[in-house]
């Protein structure tokens, strides 16, 4: 399935902010004129350059003011890689083994720098890649002339990728993101330039999606949602090219909670149903309680409240069936904790706090650090809208003390911080102006 051309970076840059060539010409003789860099860029310079050829320093230098690239990396990256462009060789890249590897290569290469600012992968966009995942045709590809790729090596880098896994359990993925990125980017090299069987071959693409998924975890838990989508694309084509698709119905229902997050409800059901729709039919039954749990989760956010209470006893049956040991490594975490965690955010936006405290509760205390400190801002809020100040406070100050003395989540301090905000009728309360004083204290992950 290759797909249709895949557009000039500048090209794909130009038609998302709906500019058409000389619209962009004109807004970079403007804002070189404001920057004391006279341009003569027209039209026919911008299709040129679409075509192939390089402008010059100066208007590169002009260009990136205009698009709010920091300077450092125009200087680090070479024309046209310091666009912010990823997303167009990310979906339109072949679904193939070598369409994988190009697509990592693009992303270990522009780094992990702060992609705030930039063009984030919308959840239509998320859809298509659902909907190619869906149908794209098994594929393989020969390795490269190169060095020998090893059992024992790939036995080391899983090894390495799922101690990465279990200190981001402990630690929260702020301080681990740069060893994903190279753990990564070791991987994508050998895939690009090693020798090896087919088997290593089936292990290194399923080990990068494992370290590319959790890298975009590792994003999104420091506040990095474009970036933690990128990876996950990467982490999704590479589960095709391994052939698992059952941890390529993983990584779509985990996509979805950046989508809904941006507020775009409707396309994470899509996405989890895509997700249940085109899985294995011989799931294990916790992976499809896992599925069926992120559904339950979307159709909430979505508003749909009977529709998500019919996936949630989904969810719980097909746990209630599972059996010890018939969960991939993947999701040897998934239990009871994040059926509660779940359970008890259905019942707060159906609106019965009460019963949400129950189970949030169990939430937290069953759950590892870094899900306790984020979970811990929810269970606050939920005590909060049923009238227990001090329950409240008491949840709050448990995720605040792991922030200050272990764990380092941006997600947690987000939580934690919209708890506060809650709290305005309450200041004067000396616990109340306590808390909030230590959570002002806390440092920017």
């Amino acid at each position: 399935m290759s797909g249709p051309p895949m557009p000039h970076p500048l090209t794909y840059v130009r038609e998302n902010r709906y500019w058409g060539k000389a619209e962009l010409a004109r807004l970079m003789c403007e804002r070189g004129a404001e920057l004391g860099l006279p341009l003569a860029t027209n039209r026919t310079t911008i299709w040129k350059w679409e075509q192939g050829q390089a402008p010059d320093a100066d208007a590169q230098r002009v260009l990136a003011d205009l698009l709010g690239v920091p300077e450092d990396h125009v200087r680090s990256a070479p024309w046209p890689r310091w666009l912010p462009a990823w997303e167009s060789t990310a979906l339109g890249a072949p679904w193939t083994p070598a369409g994988t590897v190009r697509v990592f290569t693009d992303l270990v290469r522009s780094g992990h720098m702060d992609r705030r600012a930039f063009l984030s992968i919308t959840g239509t966009a998320l859809t298509g890649v659902a909907a190619n995942w869906a149908a794209a045709a098994e594929a393989s590809a020969s390795a490269l002339d190169g060095d020998r790729v090893t059992d024992t090596m790939v036995t080391t880098i899983e090894q390495r990728v799922e101690t990465l896994r279990l200190l981001d359990d402990q630690m929260g993925g702020a301080r681990l993101l740069d060893q994903a990125t190279s753990d990564l980017a070791l991987i994508a090299g050998l895939l690009d330039h090693g020798r090896y069987t087919d088997a290593v071959e089936h292990r290194l693409y399923a080990t990068a999606a494992r370290v590319s998924y959790l890298a975009g975890w590792m994003a999104y838990d420091k506040g990095l949602r474009s970036l933690g989508q990128r990876y996950y694309v990467g982490a999704l084509r590479s589960a095709h090219s391994a052939k698992d698709g059952g941890f390529g119905a993983f990584v779509l229902a985990e996509m979805g909670i950046h989508v809904s997050d941006d507020g775009d409800t409707a396309a994470r059901v899509r996405l989890i149903d895509t997700a249940i729709g085109n899985a294995p039919a011989a799931l294990p039954p916790a992976v499809a309680s896992y599925l069926h749990l992120h559904q339950a989760e979307a159709l909430s956010r979505d508003a749909r409240h009977e529709a998500a209470g019919k996936s949630l006893d989904r969810a719980h049956h097909l746990w209630e069936a599972h059996r010890e040991g018939d969960r991939p490594d993947w999701l040897g975490w998934y239990g009871e904790a994040q059926l509660k965690s779940t359970e008890g955010k259905i019942l707060l936006r159906a609106g019965y706090p009460e019963r949400a405290t129950g189970a949030l509760a169990v939430a937290v205390d069953r759950a590892v650090p870094r899900d306790r400190a984020v979970r811990s801002g929810r269970l606050a809020t939920a005590r909060l809208a049923a009238r227990d100040l001090d329950g409240a406070l008491e949840a709050a100050g448990l995720g605040l003390a792991l922030l200050e003395g272990q764990v380092r989540s941006d997600r947690a301090r987000v939580r934690l911080t919209k708890f506060s905000r809650c709290l305005e009728s309450h200041t004067a309360v000396p616990a109340v102006r306590e808390f909030r004083d230590r959570l002002r204290a806390l440092p920017v992950v």
